[in-house]
């Protein structure tokens, strides 16, 4: 009898299987394959066939035996790190961040570099090239084909087309990156607002595991926030959407590298606590944070004030706790409105988060609604400074798990 010819239909319904297979393989594995058709509620014929297939493209491959707790034992089944390996890379306001992950995301190459905004777009994006290259042969040099590259932007990003349409605090705009690094890389290349990226990263291999409705916040030069719904990125219509950053809280408020006033960023951001501080030291000359600034205040960072938080010193806790409640204000607000599963604190906050996380719940209890703020969850990122790079790396595996066979043809 001639074999009948696949549909349409057909296709996208293997496409579909094919995708809960390895995503059920990415949060469960090592499992069989009768355990994997349980799991899924595919029949074990449909397993056993699209298994076989990923076992030749080398995205899965058999471990030891296992006892497979529904009918006979059989050969364990996971993700097989060795199907290729993975670019993450952010482009910062003061810094480059990479790393080379196999299919696992397992990190397998990294390097941080400092940056200047004033380099100008030109020299930081050769210097990323650059980096990207030296990833590509380390990945060669163990054998690995390129999945793809991702990339975590400080802006507005237009992801249709792989492009920057607005980065305030590196004063770029309208730049193809992707078009530009698909032709000069020959791989796959999603280029992604910073916040979301870090999002995702969490969602995939972070603290915020499999949780479906979620809310991330990453203070780096500015604020920026990446929202997934339902297990995805939230985009809105044009793909800008989580710039919560520059949600005016203050029309006559301080101005905003965006050019507008009054932004949350102004409040809360990196360079609004380091403000705060250096607004409050004439009336504290004994300050701690003098002395680990060594005298010169154009060296003041968060990193000095939660230096001197944590010994202590009262003007940097009673300036991070003024960060917090207005943190808490504008987290009630997207609490309200989203109803999200959890909160994480990125970036800079992350690194605060002790001081900050107390006054943060308090402030969101007494502003978010009962009905949304029930069970929510307000939590430090587990990747701390490269959750956006893992989260770049996750752009590219979620693409191979969701088109599979077609992004590796």
């Amino acid at each position: 009898m001639p074999r009948l010819p696949v549909t349409g239909d057909q296709a996208l319904v293997r496409k579909l299987n094919t995708s809960l297979i390895l995503d059920t393989l990415r949060l469960h594995a090592p499992l069989s394959r009768a355990n994997l058709a349980a799991r899924t509620g595919l029949n074990r014929s449909t397993v056993s066939s699209i298994v076989t297939e990923l076992l030749e493209r080398g995205l899965v491959r058999e471990t030891e035996l296992h006892s497979a707790g529904i009918g006979r034992p059989g050969m364990s089944l996971e993700l097989n790190p060795g199907g290729g390996c993975a670019v993450g890379i952010e482009i910062g306001v003061d810094f480059i961040s990479i790393l080379l992950s196999d299919f696992v995301a397992g990190v397998l190459w990294r390097r941080r570099v400092v940056s200047r905004a004033e380099d100008g777009e030109a020299t930081i994006i050769a210097r990323a090239e650059a980096l990207i290259d030296e990833a590509l042969v380390a990945g060669g040099a163990q054998g690995l084909h390129p999945l793809g590259i991702g990339v975590g932007l400080p802006g507005m990003v237009d992801v249709h087309n792989g492009a920057l349409k607005f980065a305030p605090n590196l004063g770029w705009r309208d730049v193809s990156i992707g078009r530009r690094w698909a032709g000069r890389f020959s791989a796959p290349v999603f280029v992604e607002n910073e916040a979301n990226a870090a999002a995702l990263g969490e969602y995939f291999f972070g603290v915020a595991r499999a949780v479906r409705n979620l809310i991330y916040l990453s203070a780096g030069v500015g604020l920026g926030g990446g929202i997934l719904l339902n297990g995805k990125l939230f985009r809105g219509s044009g793909g800008y959407a989580g710039e919560i950053g520059h949600m005016t809280v203050d029309p006559g408020g301080d101005l905003c590298g965006c050019g507008k006033r009054g932004c949350w960023e102004t409040l809360v951001g990196p360079r609004a606590i380091v403000r705060r501080v250096r607004a409050a030291l004439d009336s504290a000359p004994a300050s701690l944070i003098r002395e680990l600034a060594a005298g010169d205040l154009e060296r003041l960072t968060v990193g000095v004030v939660v230096q001197a938080a944590e010994a202590g010193d009262p003007l940097a806790l009673a300036a991070l706790r003024d960060t917090g409640e207005y943190l808490g204000v504008g987290i009630a607000n997207l609490i309200n409105v989203f109803n999200p599963e959890m909160v994480v604190l990125g970036g800079a906050l992350n690194l605060a988060s002790d001081v900050l996380l107390p006054v943060v719940e308090k402030t969101v209890e007494a502003h978010a609604l009962d009905g949304p703020r029930q069970g929510v969850q307000i939590l430090p990122s587990a990747h701390g400074a490269d959750a956006c790079v893992m989260g770049a790396v996750a752009l590219v595996l979620d693409d191979i798990l969701r088109e599979p066979f077609s992004s590796l043809a």
